[in-house]
């Protein structure tokens, strides 16, 4: 199955809308189209969940804790965790490589940092 990304709400706009330039078949769907501001992490978690859809977070300081409370009880597509510090062109990249080059059934209960 094709991996789809979901942005959190913290996540900076321009990493979604530089994935769908680059590539317009990544499934990218935004916080704001989902419904996710002022949302508790384990509730985003819950919504990308149902959505079979992995997180895409610059929230390293609560978002590992909750992900790892989350997958206890339930089945999480994945979260990539991205550094703010890293360059938006490298996320870009990285989301799209992630994208083409795996599945999303390798993402299953996994949390990863971008870059890998």
């Amino acid at each position: 199955m094709n991996i789809r990304y979901q942005a959190d709400a913290d996540l900076n706009q321009v990493i979604v809308t530089g994935v769908l330039q680059r590539e317009p078949r990544v499934n990218f769907q935004t916080a704001s189209a989902a419904g996710l501001q002022g949302l508790k992490d384990l509730e985003v978690l819950t919504l990308a969940a149902q959505q079979e859809r992995i997180l895409v977070t610059h929230d390293r300081r609560t978002m590992p804790s909750q992900f790892a409370e989350f997958i206890v009880n339930c089945q999480s597509a994945g979260v990539l965790v991205v550094s703010k510090k890293l360059a938006i062109e490298i996320v870009v990249e990285e989301l799209i490589l992630i994208w083409s080059a795996s599945s999303a059934e390798e993402w299953i209960n996994r949390i990863a940092k971008v870059p890998l």
